[in-house]
């Protein structure tokens, strides 16, 4: 099983399944000098890990991050850091019935083809949203070396569940309210809808999907390189690894194809002594390149394939049509626990890009 590692600079290498040992993630390329503890990682795993609301699963996991190596006397060595975190809060036997009978929406069919029957099904193995928790790690290593080298500023939130649509905020409503509430919404009258909505589907039996915006400012005009190593498509590449994610748009996104060329283009400017544009259609990216204005993306989620309700698939020893229920600790929305892992997702990316460019030198003297 390969496609396991990303980045060129700042190398990601994810590892372990749902309900295996652990779930983990090896940086290598990360430089040295970088102030980094356990508490660190802690804070942005604490922010993903389920059972801490009425929203998501009730799975209760510790989520202790350990590192392994690559630290000393707490700073980074330049050398790879090795990071952990502990299942325990297993339960893999309601995940037997499906060994057979893939669950509509889930990888399990495919998964049992590509490899032969060998692939962990425990949880959905190498495929659940569980393996999130090492982009979480590694992702929380980048931001801090983002935010301590260049000062950027990565934050995403819940635009939109269900339908119910976050519309009265501000940029300091992100900045100081997307983690007040159970969904991480910036817009409080829109988060008490998006609960009320979750809770209407989940006792149904069945899921929400949704979107989650994020802004990043601080970037340097420069990361990114044209045609296949363009920021934008190197972003998405990432975004679209983590599970659920059907969609990802920059800046005015699809509103784009209803557009006039004259209403599309951004207007520069000269404002305080810099160029500028006056919008931000592009969303911060112009051929691949940061512009240097704020990054702006949103991403699309589908809605968990775990449901209640009674679903067709085939049970493969009979080769017939048969109903299954998914029942289990399962999420009724991915959104809200979404949130950090885009964060984090986007942080891994911006930092590896900022090495190659030059931007973070590979030993840091702050």
């Amino acid at each position: 099983m390969t496609g396991n590692i990303i980045g060129e600079r700042f190398v990601v290498v994810s590892f372990g399944e749902s309900h295996g040992k652990c779930v983990g993630a090896v940086i290598d390329g990360c430089p040295a000098g970088l102030e980094l503890s356990e508490a660190d990682i802690q804070k942005e795993l604490d922010l993903r890990k389920p059972g801490l609301s009425s929203v998501t699963s009730p799975r209760m996991e510790e989520d202790r991050v350990e590192i392994l190596s690559g630290v000393f006397e707490g700073r980074t060595t330049g050398s790879p850091i090795c990071m952990l975190v502990w299942n325990k809060d297993v339960d893999s036997e309601p995940y037997r019935m499906f060994v057979n009978r893939p669950r509509p929406g889930h990888a399990d069919y495919v998964a049992r083809m590509k490899y032969g029957g060998f692939a962990d099904w425990r949880g959905s193995g190498r495929f659940s949203g569980r393996i999130t928790a090492s982009l979480v790690m590694a992702g929380a290593v980048a931001k801090k070396l983002l935010s301590k080298t260049l000062g950027v500023e990565i934050m995403a939130y819940t635009l939109e569940i269900g339908g119910v649509r976050a519309k009265n905020f501000t940029l300091e409503d992100v900045r100081n309210k997307r983690y007040s509430n159970e969904v991480r919404c910036p817009d409080e009258a829109a988060a008490y809808e998006m609960i009320k909505r979750i809770n209407e589907v989940r006792d149904e039996g069945d899921s929400l999907g949704g979107i989650v915006e994020c802004q990043v400012f601080g970037l340097p005009i420069g990361l990114g390189e044209p045609i296949f190593s363009a920021l934008d498509s190197d972003l998405s590449r990432a975004l679209f690894a983590i599970p659920a994610v059907k969609g990802v748009e920059f800046g005015a996104g699809f509103a784009v194809a209803k557009l006039l060329g004259s209403q599309n283009n951004d207007p520069y400017a000269i404002v305080d002594g810099k160029v500028v544009t006056l919008t931000n259609n592009a969303g911060g990216i112009l051929g691949g390149i940061s512009t240097g204005m704020p990054l702006i993306f949103r991403v699309a989620f589908k809605p968990p394939s775990s449901i209640a309700k009674k679903q067709t698939t085939v049970d493969l020893d009979s080769m017939k049509e048969v109903e299954i229920s998914v029942k289990g600790r399962h999420d009724p929305t991915v959104v809200p626990r979404a949130v950090p892992v885009v964060e984090a997702v986007v942080a891994i990316v911006l930092a590896d890009h900022a090495i190659r460019a030059g931007f973070i030198p590979p030993v840091l003297r702050c």
